[in-house]
């Protein structure tokens, strides 16, 4: 399989487990918590995404459970700006739409997005090279 596909296939179980949270996290608040899902869809994409490109894509073996968690927080410091335009995107089209299934396609948009300029900030800087 090559590097691109296997990318986009992380990317893609990333944003079901991202979005499945968020819709159930909004469902558990009765239709409210806006921020709170996209919160807790967040967390869950961003676990599911690192243990994907860890794996797979970068096949990266940290020497410790001590430097996976420090590998772990570089990568979610990459995220910071990649999730800023994920949320922006998917707020965008709240507001603009005002109808959940729209919020949920800005969403994906954003996290499309976001997963390119993940992918060139975490080949350059936090997968790098082996310990």
């Amino acid at each position: 399989m090559s590097l691109v596909v296997l990318y986009l296939a992380g990317a893609l179980v990333a944003t079901i487990a991202n979005v499945a949270t968020q819709e159930l996290v909004w469902r558990l608040l009765g239709g409210g918590g806006l921020y709170y899902s996209m919160i807790a869809g967040t967390g869950v994409g961003l676990l599911v995404k690192y243990t994907w490109d860890k794996r797979l894509i970068f096949s990266y073996r940290p020497a410790s459970p001590t430097h996976d968690f420090m590998t772990f927080l570089l990568y979610a410091a990459m995220g910071v700006a990649t999730t800023a335009i994920f949320w922006a995107v998917e707020l965008a089209f709240w507001y603009t739409f005002h109808t959940t299934t729209m919020r949920y396609v800005g969403g994906v948009l954003g996290l499309a997005i976001g997963y390119w300029a993940k992918y060139r900030l975490d080949k350059r800087f936090v997968f790098r090279s082996q310990p």
